[in-house]
């Protein structure tokens, strides 16, 4: 783990290109990772990935910055809205969370996960979700430390366990 400088927040614009650049180059190295699933990003992906964002009214990004004399992206934080029906209310989920390894466990996730939560409270949203692989430990220590848990309605009933289904 390197020792960051000052860790820098920015909303992404998905139609500047350095933003573009950035935001492709952290999901493909996440893609990448044994918990992204091993596999680079497609190249027809990665080249419409950031149109097909920006005409989304819905989806929301942060990368985060380590300043120095060159500032490098070594975060990013990919949300979405949506809507819960139970608090007839919008909700933010976290669909990606990427962290550099040599910035893991240096308060990037954490910055990042305050990002995403400064939005979802600007936009009146009732909750953050996100999921997270099982054996994926290190992250869900690291967004149970943020406030996250389980979601259940009874725990009579259990936890939510997300399924799906490739059309």
């Amino acid at each position: 783990m390197r020792q960051p400088g000052p860790v820098r927040i920015h909303l992404v614009d998905y139609r500047a290109a350095q933003d573009t650049t950035d935001v492709c180059a952290l999901l493909d190295m996440y893609a990448c990772d044994p918990m992204g699933g091993g596999e680079p990003l497609a190249a027809d992906v990665l080249g419409r990935l950031c149109g097909d964002l920006a005409a989304r009214a819905d989806a929301f990004s942060f990368l985060a910055y380590v300043d120095g004399p060159q500032a490098q992206a070594v975060g990013l934080i990919n949300c979405f809205e949506g809507y819960s029906t139970f608090k007839a209310r919008p909700l933010l989920n976290i669909h990606d969370i990427v962290v550099h390894p040599a910035y893991r466990s240096a308060g990037v996730g954490q910055a990042l996960l305050g990002a995403a939560q400064d939005l979802a409270r600007s936009r009146a949203c009732c909750k953050l979700t996100l999921e997270v692989l099982s054996g994926n430990t290190v992250a869900a220590r690291s967004y149970a430390h943020f406030g996250f848990a389980a979601y259940q309605l009874d725990p009579a009933a259990g936890q939510a366990v997300l399924m799906q289904k490739w059309l």
